[in-house]
Formats: structure tokens, C-alpha cells, sequence
């Protein structure tokens, strides 16, 4: 059999591509892997220190996230532009019902983190640099056929098409590239009818390193503590959702009255907005894979799944599926088995499955009974706010799914590397 020419080929060097070539790159370092991204990569692009900008986009990272980060020896050098989340007050606007989650009740630090894309990417790229991870930039996968070995996969730069072949294809290039479909994936789709504004926005009152989760007649928002780390600043990560019609009508706005808007929708529990950043938005819809596998490929992250962004749990949960993959790749490599085999991959969906289901179940959940404003059911939403503020079962069992461990070990049963630091040093 010819030898192939590496022995993975991920589509896709954003943050979940890029996560899961540092991640094989410590947990299964024999297997060659190539990453296949779209924009240029350049050492100008890693400056030695980082200014964050005031309208720089993020991510919110679950208590379960940084267990696997820290796993990777990644957690010390993000952890410094890293905004810890150490409460979470969820309510239904104009309504008496409401949640309240402190990290402090949990014996944790923080129940989350919020963390800037930009920063988060400069820090896996600074880690990849010292690792044997492979990359062709720029460049993308434009086709894959199917070998007896493993795949050949069609890498396009510039003009320039050639072939690559490997025992598996990642696609980890999001929901909206189209490899997905072109590889024959199906996916089941959900428009929720709203969009997604996003943006930066300042206010009078610091944040208190609180998280909002605010649920409204027009639909949810959250409010997530941004800035500095060690410090309650007065910015927070904005995520609004808007029908088209009043997303069409806020951006014609003035930054004045968009503020003066968003005063209207989320309060004064944070004093009075007076800054509202860049803002950018997209349409919500929930989508998913039924079948994230064929032989010599799979889909993971964004092109797996996709969320609505108000519960935060989109990444965390893609986090948790590539280590997943991971360790399923480790114990094939072990066993002499390859990595593309349909029967290693199916492992990776089974195992995977009830976390994604869970979390779509309790994310979509969320939306459609907040999204009811009929009497009847915004009474029980209430008494559901107001008891999993008194029960402490419930309340346990709600703060380990926002904090990211209500599923499986988000940790790689195997020995953590050496600068693995503890979280009980802090």
C-alpha cells in the first residue's frame, strides 16, 4: 500500500480546527496532521503582546471548557485576557421569576469565562508554532473521494488544485462553507425567525463579573461581563435577538438612541448604557447532523451543529465533541486500527450523541418556552424561575449545565501534560 500523505487532513483552522490540531498534537503526537484554512498565516500575525479592541468578538468559555484548555497546557497564556464569569442572573422582563448562580456556591473560581475570538486564536497559533502540525494557507478542500486506505481530498490555493491523501478528513470549517453538503451530509434545519445582533456596549455600573441572561417579549438578550480580567469593568458582550423588522429598524438607528432601545429592552441593572461598539448580526437557526460521520470523515463543531447563541453553549459543546474525537483517535492509533475507519467514528458520534441532544434539547427549550408570552405559561415560567432559585437540586443541576459539566468528563482520561496548573493554585 502506498504510503499516504499524512495521516489526518482537517478542513477549517478557526478556533475548533485549530483546538483539535493542538489537542492530537499532545494527546496522540504520532499521527501527522494537516490543516487546511482558508486565510493566510503569518508570524506578523502573532504579536508578542495583545491590545484588545473595543470591539473585539467573543466567546463565552463554561467552567468545563477551561478544564480541557488547561488540559492542553493552553489555560496559563489565555487566562490573561480571559473575563471570569462568577455569577449568572437569568429573569423574564417584567416578570417577578428569576435565577441566580454564584461560582462561590460551587467551590469554583468562576462559572464561566468570555474570552475575545482574536485572542483565543493568537494563543493556539503561539502553541501550534512548537508542535509538528502541518498547514496549508491559503488554501481549502473543494472535494474528498473515498480510498480503500482512507480519503483523497481536493486542497485548492489560488489556481491551484492538488490532491492529498490521509486516513480521515475533519470538516471543521463552520455550518456555511458548503463542504459539508458537497460531501453529501445532510442536515436538519430550524429558523428560529430571528437574528443575532452583536456587539460591545458600555454602561454606568460595572458588571460585577455577571453574566445576564434576560428573556423578553421580543426575544432573548444576553449581557456577558467583558474587559479585564481581574478587574469589574463597565463593558459587557451584547447578544440580541431581533425579528428582521426590528433588526432593520435598531441599525438605522444612531448609537444614542440604539442605547436609548436597548435601555428600554434589557433595564437598569446595570445603570444607563452609554456606548454601544461595532455591531455585526446574523440569522438564527438551528441546525443539525443526524449522521456527523462517513467512512474517513467527520464533521465536528459549527459544521455539526449550530445553536442559538443566547444560552452560550455552542462552543463548549463543540469543545467537548473534538476531545471526544480525540481520544477516540488515541485508542485507534493504540490498537493499529485507522483513524478513518467508519467503525472508530461511529464510536465518536455514539459517545457524543446524548451530549449534543441534551444540549440542544435544554438550549431550544429555553427559546421556545421564553418565546411564549400567553398568560398561563409565563405564570409557570415564574414559578420554574423562582424554584430553581430555592431548590438546591435544581439549582445544582442548572449551574453544572451552564458551567459545562452536566455530561461526560469534558477531560481526556490520560496524563496531563507537565504544565498542566491546577485550578485550586489560583
Amino acid at each position: 500500500m502506498a504510503r499516504l500523505d499524512t495521516d489526518l487532513i482537517i478542513a477549517g483552522g478557526g478556533l475548533a480546527g485549530a483546538t483539535l490540531a493542538l489537542a492530537l498534537s499532545r494527546m496522540v503526537p504520532s499521527l501527522r496532521v494537516t490543516v487546511v484554512e482558508a486565510f493566510p498565516l503569518s508570524l506578523d500575525a502573532l504579536p508578542e503582546s495583545y491590545q484588545p479592541s473595543y470591539d473585539a468578538r467573543s466567546t463565552a468559555l463554561a467552567w468545563g471548557s477551561r478544564l480541557i484548555f488547561e488540559e492542553l497546557g493552553l489555560w496559563s497564556r489565555l487566562s490573561a485576557h480571559a473575563t471570569p464569569i462568577e455569577h449568572i442572573h437569568v429573569s423574564d422582563r417584567g416578570r417577578f421569576g428569576a435565577t441566580r448562580l454564584h461560582a462561590a456556591e460551587h467551590d469554583q473560581a468562576a462559572l464561566g469565562y468570555v474570552a475575545d475570538n482574536r485572542w483565543m486564536g493568537l494563543c493556539l497559533m503561539r502553541e501550534l508554532l512548537d508542535t509538528r502540525v502541518r498547514w496549508e494557507a491559503p488554501a481549502e478542500v473543494v472535494g474528498m473521494m473515498p480510498l480503500p486506505e482512507g480519503v483523497r481530498v481536493s486542497v485548492k490555493s489560488g489556481e491551484h488544485t492538488r490532491e492529498l491523501t490521509a486516513q480521515c478528513l475533519v470538516v471543521a470549517d463552520g455550518g456555511r462553507s458548503g463542504l459539508r453538503e458537497e460531501l453529501g451530509f445532510r442536515t436538519r434545519v430550524h429558523d428560529y425567525g430571528q437574528n443575532a445582533l452583536i456587539a460591545n456596549v458600555s454602561t454606568t455600573e460595572s458588571h460585577g463579573f455577571t453574566a445576564f441572561e434576560r428573556f423578553t417579549d421580543a426575544g432573548p438578550m444576553a449581557l456577558l461581563p467583558h474587559g479585564s480580567p481581574s478587574r469589574a469593568a463597565h463593558q459587557s458582550a451584547l447578544v440580541w435577538t431581533l425579528t428582521d423588522d426590528a433588526l432593520e429598524d435598531i441599525l438605522s438607528l444612531s448609537d444614542e438612541d440604539k442605547c436609548r432601545r436597548l435601555q428600554e429592552r434589557f433595564g437598569w441593572r446595570l445603570g444607563r448604557f452609554t456606548r454601544i461598539g461595532t455591531c455585526n448580526h446574523y440569522p438564527l437557526k438551528l441546525t443539525t447532523v443526524d449522521e456527523p460521520v462517513m467512512p474517513g470523515v467527520a464533521l465536528v463543531g459549527n459544521a455539526a451543529h449550530a445553536l442559538h447563541p443566547v444560552a452560550g453553549q455552542g462552543f463548549n459543546l463543540a469543545l467537548r465533541g473534538l476531545m471526544t474525537l480525540v481520544e477516540q483517535f488515541r485508542l485507534a492509533e493504540a490498537q493499529g486500527a485507522s483513524i478513518g475507519d467508519l467503525a472508530v467514528l461511529k464510536r465518536y458520534q455514539a459517545l457524543h450523541q446524548q451530549d449534543w441532544q441534551q444540549t440542544v434539547r435544554f438550549s431550544d427549550s429555553l427559546i421556545r418556552l421564553f418565546g411564549e408570552s400567553l398568560p398561563p405559561l409565563a405564570a409557570a415560567r415564574d414559578a420554574g424561575l423562582v424554584g430553581l432559585d430555592l431548590l438546591p437540586g435544581a439549582k445544582r443541576w442548572f449551574a453544572r449545565k451552564a458551567m459545562g459539566i452536566g455530561g461526560r468528563r469534558a477531560v481526556i482520561d490520560h496524563p496531563a501534560p507537565a504544565n498542566r496548573e491546577s485550578a485550586k493554585n489560583e
